[in-house]
């Protein structure tokens, strides 16, 4: 039985498509409250808007949804890594924030010194360095800064 909250969003429901991304659930002043990657977006989207035995802060957020975007990915790890930016710049409500930034590893490039030196980092600063990242394991943020030291130094 659908509990689906107004006509827009059971437009949207339609045309979701079924592909890997992640979603934006927004409240009615537009502001993003919540942020999830899925599989497949139609199923995993759908299923908040569906009568069902929901955990309090699912029910509450769902209350507070009034509209949703969406962004298709390629692969389920685009998802994840999208799904993990777009937290820490949102910061929605509803979400567990990442209390540990070191969930990926990134290649920085310090541009002080007359050569530019390379690391791997968990955290990105305003140090005047260039990040480039998020990398989804650390094997291949080594196996990258072993091809630059090998192709490029």
């Amino acid at each position: 039985m659908s509990t689906i909250k107004n006509d827009r969003i059971d437009a949207k429901l339609k045309t979701l498509p079924t592909n890997s991304g992640v979603y934006l659930m927004k409240n009615k002043y537009n502001k993003i409250i919540y942020v999830g990657k899925a599989v497949n977006l139609k199923n995993r989207v759908s299923q908040y808007f569906h009568k069902s035995q929901k955990i309090k802060r699912i029910e509450k957020l769902v209350e507070n949804i009034y509209d949703f975007d969406y962004i298709v990915t390629d692969t389920e790890d685009e998802a994840l890594l999208l799904e993990n930016n777009m937290i820490k710049k949102h910061q929605p409500k509803y979400n567990v924030l990442l209390k540990d930034d070191k969930t990926y590893s990134y290649i920085k490039v310090d541009m002080k010194s007359d050569y530019p030196t390379y690391f791997i980092a968990r955290r990105v600063k305003n140090d005047g360095s260039k990040y480039f990242g998020p990398y989804p394991s650390a094997g291949t943020t080594n196996a990258l800064l072993a091809y630059i030291k090998d192709n490029y130094m």
